[in-house]
């Protein structure tokens, strides 16, 4: 029999909170010099928070909620709108110390812990742009921390509680459903299965999906639109990773200086010590093998479970790691902990742009990407922070060359959701109408009242304009520096009369992806 698990008595240490509070003021300070710009998504999500709805083609409906609500207190600036992420990090660095508490760890467990989780770039990265990715790792860190609560003592409020995490989660990311079926194995494989003759498992399942079910109708109604965009993303938007190249990217993506102390807390649920939390191990263990034979699993879907790993590997080395032959590595993992500060700009923009060329160019990180498209001097990340302002102002240009009866009925068509997002976030200031495109929720928002006979675009190529529309005006250009290949150097575009029925080309445009 597995002897019960224990929990350090002690409160968290004061010196977790101050690094919690330290990775808030960094968020906050970067937040209020204005990072890179607004990120592509954010442009998305935005828009989206005008359409409030029970779902959305690409992700569930709690964040966009979240957003609105923000919007409504705070107001959009860059500031107020990534204030939220920022507050889940800090969140995040303090369940992660929570975790480690739970495990028995004391000071040294709590601190560890909370540093791997404050300089991890993947977390920065996540915290640093508002999404549904920064309440995930919160939602995914919750649910372990409640998971280790239940094996301890199997309370009802405990079991109430992960069933409102993993329902809530689901609502604002799918892939809440890895740590949920991690957690479900951990009751079927080990002898807690036991738990499974009483109702307070079934209780948690039943709440889990009442708080999903929305997003179920919303689906039916929409012809499943998320499992089509499933389907589109995983077959051409995601570059195929072998489950070796899966491995190696958390090294990079979860701080090369905190490896040693995940991968001790992968050893921790090996130990005596570490025997009555490992069906927490079990938990992550599935969730890893279900990324693993996913081939088109990107490295970041793993990062909200390493918060586990962190905690375990700071109990393994406060328990272990204690003796006069030993204290000098528990010294040195610490070290390396603190010495992890150095790439954080790889996941927060806080350094100008040109100098974290130049840093990323010295630690020798080439730009990365999991997506099937063509870098140039930044990672995805960061180059999908610049231009789409620029990209606005062009379009305008071209908008106010127009005649009086010509701008009552033109319309901006963006070829994604960013393009379409950046015109309804900053077209207003410039006098632009509303965008249109077939880009993911885009789609279902429709043409709105647009016939398509004057048409204003970005776009590199012109072959297929013509086959469109009887006229086709190139009338300027848009090039920005520092933004993604394909989204720069842009040509812009008047088309006239559509050729063909709008209805019909409505439904070729369709692009869930």
């Amino acid at each position: 029999m597995t002897s019960a698990p224990q929990s350090s008595s002690a409160p968290l240490h004061w010196l977790v909170f101050v690094i919690a509070g330290i990775k808030l003021g960094l968020h906050l300070l970067t937040n209020l010099l204005g990072g890179y710009g607004y990120f592509r998504d954010e442009l998305y999500y935005l828009a989206c928070s005008e359409h409030l709805d029970f779902g959305y083609v690409d992700h569930p409906p709690l964040s966009i909620l979240v957003l609105f609500l923000s919007r409504s207190l705070f107001g959009d600036s860059l500031f107020a709108l990534r204030l939220i992420p920022a507050l889940a990090g800090a969140c995040t660095v303090l369940v992660t110390a929570l975790i480690a508490r739970r495990m028995n760890g004391r000071k040294t467990a709590q601190v560890m812990s909370a540093l791997a989780a404050t300089v991890s770039p993947v977390y920065m990265g996540m915290n640093s742009f508002f999404s549904m990715n920064s309440l995930d790792i919160l939602f995914w860190a919750m649910s372990f921390l409640v998971l280790l609560r239940i094996l301890a003592d199997p309370r009802m409020s405990d079991w109430l509680a992960l069933g409102l995490i993993i329902g809530l989660g689901s609502l604002n990311k799918i892939s809440m459903i890895f740590p949920a079926l991690g957690i479900a194995a951990v009751f079927l494989l080990t002898e807690h299965r036991r738990i499974l003759k009483t109702p307070l498992p079934w209780m948690t399942a039943g709440i889990s999906l009442v708080l999903f079910l929305p997003y179920v109708i919303w689906n039916i109604q929409h012809d499943f639109a998320h499992l089509e965009f499933i389907r589109n993303a995983s077959a051409g938007k995601y570059s195929a990773l072998t489950p070796l190249g899966f491995l190696k990217d958390q090294f990079l993506f979860n701080n090369p200086w905190s490896a040693g102390l995940w991968a001790l807390g992968i050893a921790f649920f090996f130990t005596r010590a570490g025997r009555p939390y490992r069906p927490a191990g079990i938990a992550f263990g599935v969730v890893l093998l279900i990324l693993l034979l996913n081939r088109t699993s990107k490295p970041e879907y793993l990062a909200p479970g390493i918060v586990l790993l962190f905690a375990a590997g700071g109990v393994f080395c406060e328990q272990f790691l204690n003796g006069p032959r030993l204290v000098w590595l528990r010294r040195f993992m610490m070290t390396s902990l603190v010495a992890g500060v150095s790439i954080i700009p790889l996941g927060l923009p806080i350094l100008p742009v040109q100098s974290f060329i130049r840093y990323a160019d010295a630690l020798g990180v080439q730009p990365m990407t999991a997506e099937n498209i063509v870098l140039a001097e930044l990672p995805q990340f960061y180059g999908d922070m610049f231009g789409w302002e620029e990209q606005v102002k062009a379009l305008a240009v071209a908008y106010h060359t127009l005649s009086e009866e010509e701008k009552k009925v033109a319309v901006v068509f963006g070829f994604n959701y960013g393009r379409a997002g950046a015109v309804d976030f900053f077209g207003p200031q410039y006098g632009l109408p509303p965008a249109i495109s077939g880009h993911n929720n885009y789609w279902i928002w429709g043409p709105g009242r647009s016939d398509a006979s004057v048409v204003l675009l970005l776009s590199s190529e012109i072959g297929p304009l013509r086959e469109r529309f009887e006229e086709v005006t190139e009338v300027g250009f848009h090039s920005t520096r520092y933004a993604l290949p394909y989204e720069n150097n842009l040509r812009v575009y008047v088309c006239r009369n559509l050729k063909g029925n709008l209805t019909d080309l409505w439904r070729e445009l369709k692009h869930y992806q």
